[in-house]
């Protein structure tokens, strides 16, 4: 992906040069016209906020923010949403953003950038999949009986994990994830 963007992204993203991309895959099930759909979707987000950092600080909390990224993303691509961008609005888990959304803001972890300096990780909600639900079910720290991955888990865990830690509940995330079944 960084070879078709080049030495710089952004003015790549800017300039609007994606419009020249084919068809090819990138990696797995993502394609040139994927990548295409985030540049113009990049594009909106950046004329419209500056960045993406301020388009989440414009949201009034990080669900918010996750509902508005999806929204801007799409009204850069005449309304249409994509299958990579998860919807917090039907009650998805949205692991992938909540997982980029720990690597850009917090700072103490192995795999943590801290990029972003305006967003607290006390805000953050684990990025929450099978193995790491598993885990949090047989830890008793999710209700077993309930066997869904969704929204409504990710807030169930993250609001239980809060009780250790208010500031940084999702510094388990790598523990969770982790833990040996």
């Amino acid at each position: 992906m960084f070879g078709l963007l080049g030495p710089g992204p952004y003015n790549f993203v800017m300039k609007g040069d994606f419009r020249k991309f084919g068809e090819h895959c990138i990696h797995r099930t993502f394609f040139e016209d994927d990548l295409r759909y985030f540049c113009r979707g990049f594009r909106n987000c950046y004329t419209r906020y500056g960045s993406l950092e301020a388009l989440f600080n414009a949201a009034g909390d990080i669900w918010e923010g996750l509902s508005l990224f999806r929204e801007t993303m799409a009204g850069g691509n005449s309304g249409l949403y994509t299958k990579h961008i998860a919807d917090p609005g039907a009650g998805s888990a949205c692991k992938r953003l909540h997982l980029a959304l720990r690597w850009l803001v917090r700072r103490e972890g192995p795999v943590d950038l801290g990029l972003w300096k305006t967003i607290s990780p006390a805000s953050l909600f684990i990025p929450l999949d099978l193995h790491v639900g598993r885990t949090a079910r047989y830890l008793g720290l999710l209700d077993s009986g309930r066997e869904a991955n969704d929204k409504k888990a990710v807030i169930s865990l993250t609001e239980k994990l809060r009780e250790f830690c208010p500031e940084d509940p999702i510094k388990y995330d790598l523990a969770l994830f982790g833990y040996p079944e």
